[in-house]
């Protein structure tokens, strides 16, 4: 099983390892493509024209000292992405905290997928940034774009013949979409939140928690050791684990999109 993340806006404040190896990464092959994001931004914010940068990043005024923090990322100490991302789904998920067994399954299974490093694993070493997946870096544009043809045949590889179970937000999810037979085998979740408004029993799409209960989703699936092969499967294993899901079978060569029901936040 494949699990892709998003990363997330809050992160540790700074690393205290090696600089940055891009060789190092997961998918080496993405060396390249991940060198001129790197330099694209580098050379954005290193350009003086602060507004300019602030712009282009979409960074309030509270922000702006990341512009500074991201000319240096190339000497940068570095931390485990797992360590860098602070953000709500990761709070829930307590990487930190999982047995040892647990950890080791999520250093195999999961991708955080980023504006500027592409996919990496938990344990890759990278420095604190500021490049959201929705930016358009001059001169590359749309990141999306950009790495969507960039990672398509290394991702099709990356996701084997089992499940790919996809948690990313939009931004995120457009830098690589799986196509054909692996979006066959590929679940997406979406939290609803049911509840009774004047004896109506409503459902409503929940964002914060949509955050929080894919984390404890992702945390329970590493613990459990299960290892459903298809997103049928993976419902199952789900309700084992006292989810409420509902599912239908899509159109061949579509993706899977698993409703998870819950009544409280």
């Amino acid at each position: 099983m494949l699990v892709l993340l998003p990363p997330s806006e809050g992160k540790a404040a700074a690393g205290s390892g090696a600089p940055l190896a891009l060789d190092g990464l997961v998918l080496p092959e993405l060396g390249p493509a991940r060198s001129r994001v790197l330099d694209a931004l580098v050379t954005l914010c290193a350009s003086g024209d602060e507004d300019r940068a602030a712009a282009v990043l979409g960074l309030s005024p509270g922000l702006r000292g990341e512009i500074a923090r991201n000319t240096v990322l190339r000497t940068a100490p570095t931390l485990p992405a797992g360590e860098l991302y602070t953000g709500v789904l990761y709070d829930a998920l307590e990487l930190s905290t999982l047995s040892p067994e647990a950890y080791a399954r999520a250093e195999r299974s999961l991708l955080v997928f980023s504006g500027l490093w592409g996919p990496v694993r938990i344990s890759d070493r990278i420095p604190p940034y500021r490049c959201s997946g929705g930016v358009k870096l001059p001169p590359l544009g749309p990141l999306g774009s950009y790495w969507r043809k960039e990672t398509a045949a290394a991702m099709q590889r990356a996701a084997g013949g089992g499940l790919v179970l996809d948690l990313r937000s939009s931004a995120y999810a457009a830098l690589w979409r799986p196509q054909g037979e692996v979006a066959g085998r590929t679940a997406t979740v979406r939290v609803l939140h049911e509840r009774e408004v004047g004896g109506v029993v409503k459902r409503t799409v929940v964002s914060h928690f949509n955050k929080a209960t894919k984390g404890r989703i992702v945390r329970e699936l590493l613990e459990s050791a299960a290892e459903p092969e298809s997103p049928a499967e993976l419902a199952e294993v789900l309700r084992e684990l006292k989810y409420t899901v509902e599912a239908e079978a899509p159109a061949a060569g579509k993706a899977w999109t698993l409703d998870v029901v819950v009544s409280e936040l």
